[in-house]
């Protein structure tokens, strides 16, 4: 766990000077500290709406006990184990099996989960399934990706506002002129936001990685986990998430298993590590075994 934040820290870090950098390359000091304030105030609206706007866009409803009782028992049940409190519960009305957590704290996060997965899982998959998902509300992953993809962010909105500068021959044209300002630029637009890209997706590989270890320590069920996920990947692909891609693209990273197909270069660019790694590393959980699978 301590390689694993020192790893996401060490990240952060350099996709923050990543930031700095495209700013002082687009307008000296002073565009660093405009940057600075910009990434800054960008951070707060995602850090108290972040979680509205993903509930909204992935369709999900609030649940009552009564409507859902299977899921809210097996989620307090998780949330026993796992010794945080228990988020509120969202349901999405869709067949393709797949949850995802919320939430800018242990205090305010949610957890939904679509209709497919409650079908497809038995209740100790479900149970491991809920177990990751809480992992990431107590390793407060949904604040690190907020902040991630807000930094990640404004490297993307300033390398569209060099590229509209360099189409239009807008900005600094004494320095633009010269072949160190036109190879800044040129980083920016092209390197900078590839870079961030290529950091953020490390970060939330690492963090699933984690989400998986933990909801295996707390559930003691890393096979039940390992089969769900197996599960899952088929029933995804079977049956897509019905939101459209745009809408997506932007939530993707927050699923258990990434609703997105594709493999090649858009595997390459996942959100998500490989589904054989993240169940070679369970098994292996398994085996050295804490916990006999009960």
């Amino acid at each position: 766990t301590g390689m694993n934040m020192l790893k996401t820290g060490t990240l952060f870090l350099f996709l923050t000077f990543l930031l700095l950098l495209t700013g002082y390359l687009i307008g000296g000091v002073g565009g660093i500290l405009f940057f600075l304030v910009i990434s800054v105030v960008m951070n707060f609206l995602g850090y108290w709406f972040s979680d509205k706007m993903v509930l909204a866009m992935a369709r999900a409803k609030e649940a009552t006990p009564e409507d859902t009782p299977e899921l809210h028992r097996v989620v307090e049940e998780q949330v026993r184990l796992a010794g945080i409190p228990k988020p509120r519960v969202f349901i999405i009305e869709s067949d393709s099996p797949n949850a995802f957590a919320t939430g800018r704290s242990k205090r305010h996060a949610s957890i939904a989960a679509t209709r497919g997965i409650l079908r497809i899982l038995d209740r100790e998959e479900l149970g491991a399934v809920l177990a990751h998902e809480l992992a990431h509300v107590g390793n407060q992953d949904t604040l690190i990706m907020t902040m991630v993809a807000t930094v990640a962010g404004a490297i993307s909105m300033i390398a569209s506002v060099a590229q509209w500068s360099m189409i239009f021959g807008g900005g600094r044209r004494d320095r633009n002129a010269s072949p160190a300002g036109m190879i800044g630029l040129l980083v920016v637009v092209i390197v900078m936001p590839l870079a961030a890209l290529l950091i953020r997706l490390a970060i939330s590989r690492t963090r699933e990685y984690q989400a998986d270890k933990t909801g295996a320590l707390t559930s003691g069920r890393p096979m039940a986990l390992a089969n769900a996920l197996r599960k899952l990947q088929r029933g995804t692909q079977a049956r897509p998430l019905d939101i459209p891609k745009e809408r997506l693209e932007t939530v993707s990273h927050l699923f258990i298993v990434n609703p997105l197909r594709g493999d090649g270069l858009v595997a390459l660019f996942s959100t998500h590590p490989p589904l054989e790694e993240r169940i070679r590393r369970l098994e292996a959980m398994q085996y050295q075994s804490l916990w006999p699978d009960r």
